[in-house]
């Protein structure tokens, strides 16, 4: 493995890692209301973009970081609109 590979594994487990534990936080409180819906959606489609660029020039380490952040960016997505929905439906 070259050095910018290397720099680029690192950086992508990194910023990936990060998600982490906002996604169990979310997922143990069942509490979402901080997170932003708007913002989600917005950077969960960036990322997807981000993973097409990676596929597309065939580089590894983009590729990968994407895929994993775009699993934990979208499972924040779909807790953040099941737990709104959720807690929206206890107040009637």
């Amino acid at each position: 493995m070259n050095p910018t590979d290397a720099i680029g594994y690192l950086a992508a487990l990194l910023t990936t890692a990060s998600f982490v534990p906002q996604a169990l936080h979310i997922w143990r409180t069942r509490d979402a209301r901080a997170i932003s819906l708007g913002m989600y959606s917005v950077f969960s489609t960036g990322v997807a973009l981000w993973l097409a660029y990676g596929v597309l020039v065939g580089s590894w380490p983009v590729l990968l970081a994407n895929v994993v952040t775009l699993f934990f960016a979208l499972s924040i997505l779909v807790m953040k609109i099941r737990y709104d929905r959720e807690r929206r439906g206890q107040r009637k």
